[in-house]
C-alpha cells in the first residue's frame, strides 16, 4: 500500500478477499458495495459516498458500481496520497480493463485464490490427498465449526456463481448451463473440445466458448494454454481447463465423501488439478509479472502435465497421484529436453517423501520450491500430520 495510491485485489467470491483487507488494515473505513444504501450512494452521489466512507478506505466487490472508478481517479489525482483504496473485485475480463483503464500507473493489481496448502500447513491443517481435494481451499470450511464440503458447494453454486453469471450474461436456459458445468467437471485436465460439449449440452460451439470465458471471468475455472516455441502442426494447440476449486469439481462431480474421491475414475485428474491450481497460487504469491504456465502435447501422444517457462528457465512436471514414482516418468521431459533444450524435471506425487532412483532424480525439487523461487524447501505431502 505504500507504493501505489490504491491496490486492486481481484479472486472469486468467497476466497477471503475482504477477511484479508479488513485484517490487514482495521484502521480503512469499509464500504461493501453488496449493501444496498451503500451501493445507491456510490452510484447516485460519489462525493457524500467518501463523505461517508473517507480515505483510507476499504470498497468491497467494486463490480457492483465500476462507475466509481473515474471519481477515484479524480481523487487520486488531486491529492496524490499513497495507500487510500483497497478495492476488491470478483469478476475478471471486463472488470479488469476497467480498473485499467480508469486507474492505470495508480493501483497495484493483485489476484487471489482460496487458500493454498501451504497456508493450511502454517495453521496445522494437513488433510489427507482425497480429504483436501473434497474440501478444497475455500476458507468457509475451516472455520471450526464443521461443515459438509457438498452442501457448502451447492450453495456456493446456487447463490454466488448463479448470481454473478446472471449478472454478466444473458443465459435464456440455466438447466442447459448447469448440465454444461457438470460435463466440465468430467473433464478436467483433459483438452476443451468444444464441439463434443456442444453436442452433449445442446447449444452450439460458440456458445460453450463464451460460457467458457464466463467462468474464467467468475474465477470458476482456470484455462491451461499449451506450450509452444514454434508454430508446427506437431502441437495440439488446445487448451486445458481446471477448476480454481477442487471442491466445486467435486460437488459438479457428484462426490461427497473421500472414498468416493479416491474410487472415483478420475481422481488422478482431480489430483492434476489440485497441483496445477496450487502452483497458479504459488505464481501469485511470488508477484510474477504472468504465471508461466503452460502444458505440452504433441500429436503423437507425448505429454508433459505442466511446465514453468520462466524465459530464462524451464521445469517440467509430471504430476501423478499415486504415492511413488517410477523411471517411465521421465520419458516425456527426456524427449521434450532433446528437441527444445535443458530444463528442470520433476514429478509431483501424493507420496509423503521422494524416493530416489538414481542420476535420473537428482535434480527433483520441491514443486514450491520451484514455483514460488524461495530457498525454502517444502514438500508436496496430503498424508495426515
Amino acid at each position: 500500500m505504500e507504493m501505489y495510491p490504491s491496490v486492486t485485489l481481484f479472486g472469486p467470491r468467497q476466497c477471503g478477499k475482504t477477511t484479508l483487507a479488513r485484517s490487514m488494515f482495521p484502521e480503512f473505513s469499509y464500504a461493501n458495495l453488496e449493501e444496498f444504501t451503500a451501493r445507491m450512494l456510490a452510484s447516485s452521489d460519489p462525493n457524500e459516498f467518501f463523505r461517508v466512507y473517507p480515505e483510507p478506505v476499504i470498497i468491497d466487490e467494486i463490480q457492483r458500481v465500476p462507475e466509481l472508478l473515474s471519481t477515484i481517479q479524480y481523487r487520486i489525482d488531486e491529492r496524490k496520497q499513497k495507500g487510500q483504496y483497497l478495492i476488491t473485485g470478483s469478476r475478471q475480463i471486463a472488470l479488469k480493463s476497467s480498473v485499467v483503464q480508469s486507474l492505470a500507473g495508480r493501483t497495484a493489481i493483485i489476484d487471489m485464490l482460496p487458500l493454498s496448502l501451504r497456508e493450511l500447513s502454517d495453521a496445522g491443517i494437513r488433510l489427507g490427498r482425497e480429504e483436501q481435494i473434497l474440501a478444497g481451499g475455500m476458507p468457509f470450511l475451516y472455520g471450526g465449526d464443521g461443515f459438509e464440503p457438498s452442501r457448502y458447494y451447492s450453495d456456493y453454486i446456487d447463490t454466488y456463481v448463479s448470481r454473478d453469471i446472471a449478472e454478466m450474461s444473458q443465459i435464456h436456459d440455466w438447466d442447459r448451463f448447469l448440465r454444461f458445468l457438470h460435463l466440465l467437471a468430467g473433464r478436467t485436465g483433459q483438452l476443451v473440445n468444444a464441439s463434443a460439449l456442444a453436442a452433449d449440452t445442446g447449444v452450439t460451439s460458440t456458445t460453450i466458448g463464451s460460457w467458457i470465458s464466463l467462468l474464467e471471468a467468475s474465477h470458476l475455472i482456470y484455462v491451461l494454454k499449451p506450450w509452444y516455441r514454434s508454430r508446427t502442426s506437431q502441437i495440439v494447440k488446445t487448451p486445458k481447463i481446471y477448476f480454481t476449486d477442487t471442491g466445486v469439481a467435486c460437488f459438479l462431480l457428484g462426490i461427497t465423501t473421500p472414498s468416493q474421491v479416491s474410487r472415483d475414475p478420475l481422481v488422478g485428474n482431480l489430483f492434476e488439478n489440485m497441483v496445477v491450481i496450487e502452483a497458479l497460487k504459488a505464481r501469485y504469491d511470488s508477484y510474477a509479472v504472468d504465471d508461466g504456465l503452460f502444458f505440452y502435447r504433441t500429436s503423437n501422444g507425448t505429454e508433459i502435465d505442466l511446465i514453468l517457462d520462466r524465459r530464462d528457465k524451464m521445469d517440467l512436471f509430471e504430476i501423478k497421484a499415486g504415492q511413488a514414482v517410477d523411471g517411465s516418468y521421465l520419458k516425456a521431459m527426456r524427449s521434450f529436453i532433446q528437441k527444445h533444450g535443458d530444463a528442470g524435471m520433476h514429478v509431483v506425487f501424493s507420496g509423503q517423501m521422494c524416493r530416489y532412483l538414481g542420476a535420473d532424480f537428482l535434480n527433483y525439487m520441491d514443486v514450491y520450491e520451484v514455483f514460488r523461487e524461495t530457498e525454502e524447501p517444502y514438500r508436496l505431502n496430503f498424508r495426515k500430520s
